[in-house]
């Protein structure tokens, strides 16, 4: 790959505004404003009027478990949650499957759609060891300048019920994982004030927040929510605590929820959403209303759970807004902002959005609206990482992206 130089791209329009040029030096938008001048050597892009968005943004995805462009995976799984969870787990050890090669493939087809920043879960558990964890990082090292990735070390098959399991996830968070991950403390571990107590333990040993997946329904999930913000403000990791799914939230009754969302909001805890449609959800204005931050993931992608998914963030915003019922123009610009600026901020991605001294993470779709482009979800005309034009017309350019 060469380096970043200089690059102005003329004509856009920032998510639906008036039309600028846009000035990238090295990995940072240097400019934004009408009619720029090009520095002497600077690479030029005629944007043609094309809608210019920030770097998409992936919530939560498991790049370690995808099966995207190999052969079809015949799923005959159970339907509980501990089906799923187990034949994965005998799916992935039977056949070697490898998660540096496939998180390769497809943090890359997130990054030709326009997806620059994105967390993945990747599993750590009794039986693959750090395996997993070993080959999500290298894939996070190949494309470290063009897409930040941030790794959840994710105990998958559960904390207590697998003995060994906390050590392992220590030596992840010693390894190089960004964030510690939880998975269902009563469902899973059947014991939710020790399981949580070992896993906020290993976070602040650490120094590191952690991103929980709670699956749990109705008073069982809001009972484990709300020792998951005891331990936030316990340890001192305000801002540093997400949930993913919280479907119990979606359960309870309105006052109930009014309680956890105003501790989540003063605790700085945020929530991750797929949206999916077999599962009772958060109330999206509820949440944003009372102030937590609401960011969108696919979820996983093509595996052994599931055979959908696409890793194209603006498809993720238009089901975002279909859950929803987000029919306004100005409601799909909120589907949208869950996989832009609320996703950077839940995540804690900084230097994000497009504002002079940001990365330049950019994306030109041909839509006249946000809302449109987020209903057509139109090829990427370009995407530039890092400063960097990696993809053209929906394709990543080779001599761009490394192999």
């Amino acid at each position: 790959m060469t380096q970043p130089s200089s690059l102005l791209i003329r004509n856009v329009r920032p998510l639906g505004a008036a039309s600028v040029d846009v000035l990238v030096q090295g990995d940072r938008i240097a400019g934004i404003g009408a009619r720029l001048d090009a520095p002497a050597g600077c690479a030029v892009e005629e944007g043609g009027g094309a809608l210019l968005l920030p770097g998409l943004v992936e919530g939560h995805t498991h790049l370690d478990k995808t099966m995207w462009g190999m052969d079809w995976y015949r799923n005959e799984v159970g339907t509980r949650l501990i089906d799923k969870i187990d034949n994965e787990r005998a799916f992935r050890q039977a056949s070697g499957h490898d998660a540096a090669a496939q998180s390769l493939v497809l943090a890359k087809a997130f990054l030709a759609a326009g997806t620059t920043r994105l967390r993945t879960h990747v599993d750590v558990d009794t039986q693959a060891g750090l395996r997993h964890l070993q080959g999500v990082m290298r894939t996070r090292e190949t494309l470290q300048a063009l897409q930040q990735i941030q790794i959840v070390a994710f105990p998958q098959s559960g904390l207590l019920k697998r003995p060994g399991t906390a050590e392992l996830l220590d030596e992840a968070m010693a390894a190089g994982a960004d964030v510690l991950g939880g998975l269902d403390p009563c469902a899973i571990d059947g014991d939710p004030v020790r399981s949580l107590d070992v896993l906020f333990g290993i976070a602040e040993r650490h120094d590191r927040g952690l991103d929980i997946h709670l699956h749990e329904p109705g008073a069982m999930g809001a009972f484990s929510l709300e020792l998951i913000l005891d331990r936030t403000a316990a340890h001192g990791l305000q801002g540093r605590v997400a949930i993913s799914h919280g479907f119990c939230l979606g359960d309870v009754t309105d006052g109930e929820r009014g309680v956890l969302l105003d501790r989540m909001a003063k605790l700085g805890v945020s929530l991750v959403t797929s949206a999916p449609p077999s599962r009772t959800v958060p109330p999206l204005t509820a949440c944003r209303q009372a102030g937590v931050t609401v960011l969108g993931g696919n979820d996983g992608i093509r595996d052994t759970w599931s055979p959908y998914g696409n890793p194209d963030m603006l498809e993720r915003a238009m089901f975002v807004g279909m859950r929803y019922n987000l029919r306004r123009d100005d409601e799909i610009e909120i589907a949208l902002d869950t996989v832009t600026h609320s996703g950077a901020r839940g995540c804690g991605f900084t230097d994000y959005g497009l504002v002079p001294g940001n990365r330049a993470d950019l994306v030109l779709v041909d839509a006249q609206t946000v809302a449109q482009a987020v209903v057509s979800r139109p090829v990427r005309r370009l995407v530039v990482a890092g400063g960097r034009v990696v993809a053209r017309a929906g394709a990543l350019l080779a001599d761009a992206v490394p192999a």
